[in-house]
Parts: structure tokens; sequence; C-alpha cells
């Protein structure tokens, strides 16, 4: 895996806009939901709303921005389409985010 490294090489502009793009379009909490579920294995819409209890409409709708942002992808499997990830490095993102909020709640009790 390539690290940047920031202090010699500043990434620049525009590889920090496309960075921001892609937090928010994983800032909903049913985004990160999504990602978990398709780490999982490929689903369909359908699949997806009776794992995550989301109706359709809400489903699609935070699909198209996860794939508008290049989380996703989509292939079709008859008539439906089957989303997958775009690659591991979105899940590491989601686990790491969910990780380090979990270790704040494990110091706040301690």
């Amino acid at each position: 895996m390539t690290q940047i490294d920031v202090v010699s090489e500043p990434p620049s502009t525009a590889d920090r806009t496309a960075a921001g793009e892609l937090l928010r379009a994983l800032s909903a909490p049913a985004r990160i939901s999504i990602v978990l579920a398709l780490n999982e294995r490929a689903m369909c819409v359908h699949e997806l709303v009776d794992e995550l209890h989301l109706n359709q409409p809400q489903v699609s709708q935070h699909l198209r921005v996860l794939k508008n942002s290049g989380v996703v992808a989509g292939s079709r499997r008859g008539r439906e389409v089957e989303y997958t990830l775009v690659d591991d490095h979105i899940t590491h993102i989601v686990t790491d985010a969910l990780i380090h909020v979990t270790e704040g709640h494990s110091e706040e009790s301690a």
C-alpha cells in the first residue's frame, strides 16, 4: 500500500478536494451501513432494504451518492443491479473511523 508523505509532497488541491468529496459521501450513517453490508457481499437494492431496514427510495438515493463518489459500482444481474465496493480502501476508512469513535467511548468510561 502506498502512503503519502505529506511533509515532502503535499497533496494537490485536486487530491484534497477529491478526498473531501469522498469523506462527504461517507458522512451519512446509512451510507456507512451500506458500505459495511457491501463489505460482506455484493447486494441488490432490495437486499440492502431488507438488511438495513430502510425504505427503497432511501437506499437508492444513498447508493446514487456512493456511486457518484466512486465508492460503489453497479453491474446488471438480470433485471436487477448488484452493487459492490470499488475497493478495500473504503472499508478501511469506515472501519478505522468506527474504531476511532469506539475507542473514545472506551476511554470516557474508564
